[in-house]
This record gives C-alpha cells, sequence and structure tokens, in this order.
C-alpha cells in the first residue's frame, strides 16, 4: 500500500472535535514528489512523499496567518487508515488520524 492520494484526516485526538474542519474539510494529500495539508487554522506544503507506506516530510506553511513550519511523519495501518503526527519547530507535536477521500486514487 502506498500513501500515495488524498486522505481526510478523521480525527486530531488532542483537539476539540470541530477544530479540523474549522475553515475546511482537514486533508493531507501526497503526491510523488510532495504534498499538502490543512486543517484547523493550519495550511502546509512539503516536499517528497513518494510512493511508500510510510513517509517522513519538512513541511512549511502557517498557522492562523502567521509563518509555521516543521517535521511531519505518516504511516499506513493495519485497517487501511493512515496515523500520522505534524510537528511544529520547537512546538507542538499535532497527531493524526486520516482515511482515503472517497474520490481518491493512487493513479498518477
Amino acid at each position: 500500500m502506498s500513501v500515495l492520494g488524498k486522505w481526510r484526516i478523521v480525527e486530531l485526538p488532542s483537539y476539540a472535535d470541530d477544530y479540523a474542519d474549522m475553515v475546511e474539510p482537514a486533508y493531507i494529500l501526497f503526491e510523488a514528489t510532495g504534498g499538502e495539508f490543512a486543517f484547523g487554522c493550519v495550511t502546509g506544503m512539503f516536499a517528497g512523499g513518494g510512493d511508500y507506506a510510510a513517509v517522513e516530510f519538512d513541511w512549511c506553511g502557517n498557522d492562523e496567518m502567521d509563518k509555521a513550519c516543521g517535521l511531519g511523519w505518516a504511516e499506513i495501518q493495519a485497517d487501511g487508515s493512515l496515523r500520522g503526527e505534524i510537528g511544529f519547530h520547537a512546538s507542538d507535536k499535532i497527531p493524526f488520524i486520516a482515511r482515503r477521500w472517497p474520490s481518491s486514487s493512487t493513479a498518477c
């Protein structure tokens, strides 16, 4: 299995249930050479990724319109979900659980 494609972030275990979709439906997208994510008031883009079951990435973006950056990782679980973490440089680490976006495909 590969992380490639768009994933719907369905849970941020450390946050209120309505935080993830505050601005738009929360997601993380992995493409062959990079990707992007959005949840709450946070957006980010990253290089890297690829056709793997687990990835690590450096990201840059914003948090409530302030510049932000950090590290992240994601790994496909036995049940088909994606679990990972998006960390802010010298600050919070936000765990997430995601499921494949209904219209997502691994075809490039």
